[in-house]
């Protein structure tokens, strides 16, 4: 059974997230979405917020699960069982930093692999980031994201407040 990870912060999930995900969990029997709970940073959405939005945007995928995790990814994926990190890749820039630590987590576990899918193109160009700068400024970001996710970053910044 080929279990997989595909770690993120998902702060806000995106079109582009649940292309890998959906691709991913065709070739995974299982796939465990890893949400980061980075304290290091100040998110949109808290952890368990990005956990139940996922859990909602993801549902119709059966081998599909979400966990939040802290720490190192090596020790989330021996907690999960996992063998098989995915990874999205946006552009060569992604490439670099993603080798990196596709090595790191192999030297500190010699049977974890990393799998790198490629973005679809019309997707390549899309991050978290950009998501939550176009709707600050009130631009439309329904290309972007899945409409309940539209929805509750509107909220979140209808009432002006960051978790």
């Amino acid at each position: 059974m080929v279990r997989a990870i595909y770690p993120g912060s998902f702060d806000p999930v995106t079109n582009g997230h649940l292309d890998i995900i959906e691709r991913s969990s065709r070739v995974a029997d299982e796939l465990i979405v890893g949400v980061l709970n980075n304290r290091a940073k100040s998110p949109l959405f808290s952890v368990e917020e990005r956990v139940k939005i996922l859990e909602e945007v993801t549902k119709k995928f059966s081998n599909v699960r979400i966990k939040s995790f802290t720490g190192l990814l090596v020790e989330f994926a021996k907690e999960c069982e996992a063998h098989v990190i995915v990874r999205g890749l946006r552009a060569i820039s992604d490439f670099e930093y993603e080798l990196q630590m596709a090595q790191t987590n192999r030297i500190m576990s010699p049977n974890l692999d990393t799998m790198f899918l490629t973005t679809s193109l019309e997707y390549a160009y899309l991050s978290s980031t950009t998501v939550k700068e176009v709707a600050e400024f009130g631009g439309d970001i329904s290309a972007f994201v899945p409409s309940l996710v539209e929805k509750r970053i509107k909220e979140r910044i209808s009432q002006g407040l960051k978790k």
